[in-house]
């Protein structure tokens, strides 16, 4: 698959697990991974998973914008950078993110989340 169609296709299964079951999301990251959310640094799967799950909102909706992609480095990564809308139930307005993924091959020919970097873009 090439890389732009793979970066998609992990984008789509990203939000849509994000907004559906997150604490699903806990077999794309590793015990290396690490996530920066507006500053803060959290690593591992477990801790990562822990911070998502206990995120002040129990209902969203993301809207993709872009989704822009390159490879990265002898390894095979690839970063993942992604803008789009944050709809939280019961809020009239959407919170406008941007997320930047490093994903990293494993041995079974899948990818993880190796670095994982959000913010909400304020204007």
């Amino acid at each position: 698959m090439d890389p732009d169609s793979l970066s998609k296709a992990f984008v789509e299964h990203y939000y849509s697990t994000f907004d559906s079951n997150r604490a699903g999301l806990a077999n794309l990251y590793e015990e290396a991974s690490m996530l920066t959310f507006e500053g803060q640094k959290i690593q591992g799967s477990q801790n990562i998973v822990n911070k998502l799950t206990s995120l002040p909102f129990q209902q969203c909706k993301h809207t993709i914008t872009t989704v822009d992609c390159q490879p990265s480095g002898p390894a095979g990564g690839m970063l993942v950078f992604v803008s789009g809308n944050l709809q939280l139930a019961g809020e009239q307005h959407a919170l406008k993110f941007s997320q930047m993924f490093h994903l990293m091959p494993t041995p079974q020919g899948s990818f993880y989340v190796f670095n994982d970097i959000f913010r909400l873009n304020y204007a």
